[in-house]
């Protein structure tokens, strides 16, 4: 089944041969696409914490959709964890937009190996 998408690629602009490039999809199957940011803060294990931020991949607006997200934490006694999943359903605000639940735990890092729990919810939606 092959499915409509619209978007743009972006340069990173670097000279040398490990350049990349950023798609922004704008549309999927004829559907306006939108993302949300996120943030939060890990459990407390090995005597630490560890911040974090990003923003969920697109998906279409108007239909039921959930996100997958990408982030590292912040560095905390020098290291840092991967986090990544997929959100929850949509979920309706009142004033209009919506929100998704997430949560999991991080990849396991750090001097004394050990992951952290997270979870949280996503802010409102953007347009992309």
């Amino acid at each position: 089944m092959k499915i409509p998408v619209t978007g743009f690629v972006v340069d990173s602009g670097d000279d040398d041969d490990r350049h990349s490039h950023k798609l922004y999809i704008t549309s999927w199957n004829g559907c306006p696409v939108h993302v949300h940011p996120f943030s939060g803060e890990t459990s407390i294990n090995d005597g630490h914490c560890h911040e974090y931020v990003g923003c969920t991949g697109p998906a279409p607006t108007g239909v039921p959709h959930v996100h997958k997200y990408h982030t590292v934490t912040s560095v905390n006694q020098n290291h840092t964890h991967l986090i990544h999943g997929v959100t929850g359903p949509a979920i309706d605000l009142p004033g209009g937009g919506h929100y998704h639940k997430f949560e999991g735990c991080t990849t396991i890092n750090g001097r004394h190996p050990h992951l952290h729990a997270y979870c949280g919810k996503t802010g409102n939606e953007v347009d992309r």
